[in-house]
């Protein structure tokens, strides 16, 4: 944890969700392990599973952000990035019950918080108006946060930017929603690539270590690391550097 470098506290915070907020890596290996025993393929590990999938979420998106395909909910490219994936492990989803395909993806709206997400939300909501800013779609996001108990003041981000981030329209449109300039509104996220575009748009920014999001493997976008606003090891760790 290092001290806050901004000149001045923002006037909103707009949180990052899957890895920052929600523990997504354990969740999705808890859930799918049951999935995987009724097809009969204990035999595929379940994190490594959770990996796989994961993987495939940021090729998902670029089709949608390069133009190939028009904009759909994230909810739409999970249930395909699973079909992909179960092929790739043959298994041929045209053969599992749709209910059971339908309740695995949607496995995405069950992710369990990190220990410190509720109370330190709770804690910046006293001060600060909270949003998401995750690509995440809305029912999704709305599903996960009634399950977790997070309160947000508003859901934001993908859907409503009809734009998927990194894209400069999704970090935009989330501070004009709230009528702030960008430099107004902070990121709050895990991940430094989400940081640095959001920075790029003029965004503030507050770095959430989570060393676990990957199972203790290095993050993807470890190089992309720069010297944010905030920095801390926790939500609970932020809202106290920001006096809450």
């Amino acid at each position: 944890m290092t001290e806050p470098t901004a000149a001045r506290p923002p006037k909103a915070l707009a949180f990052d969700v899957f890895g920052t907020v929600v523990d997504w890596r354990s969740s999705i290996a808890r859930e799918s392990a049951t999935f995987l025993a009724k097809i009969d393929r204990s035999d595929i590990e379940p994190h490594d599973f959770a990996d796989q999938w994961r993987r495939r979420y940021l090729p998902a998106m670029a089709g949608v952000s390069g133009g190939q395909r028009g904009f759909v909910k994230l909810d739409i490219l999970h249930r395909e990035m699973l079909d992909a994936l179960l092929h790739d492990l043959d298994i041929d989803p045209a053969a599992l019950e749709p209910a059971l395909l339908a309740n695995w993806a949607d496995a995405w709206h069950r992710l369990a918080p990190w220990p410190d997400s509720v109370a330190g939300i709770a804690r910046l909501r006293t001060a600060f108006p909270v949003v998401t800013l995750s690509n995440g779609n809305v029912s999704l996001m709305v599903d996960m946060a009634r399950r977790a108990g997070i309160i947000w003041d508003a859901i934001l981000g993908a859907e409503y930017a009809r734009a998927y981030k990194p894209q400069p329209a999704a970090y935009l449109a989330t501070a004009d929603a709230l009528g702030l300039a960008p430099q107004e509104l902070c990121l709050v996220a895990s991940h430094h690539s989400d940081l640095a575009a959001a920075r790029g748009c003029g965004l503030m920014t507050a770095h959430i270590d989570r060393p676990m999001e990957y199972g203790g493997a290095r993050a993807p976008d470890a190089d992309a690391a720069q010297d944010w606003e905030y920095s801390a090891d926790s939500l609970t760790a932020l809202a106290a550097q920001m006096g809450c």
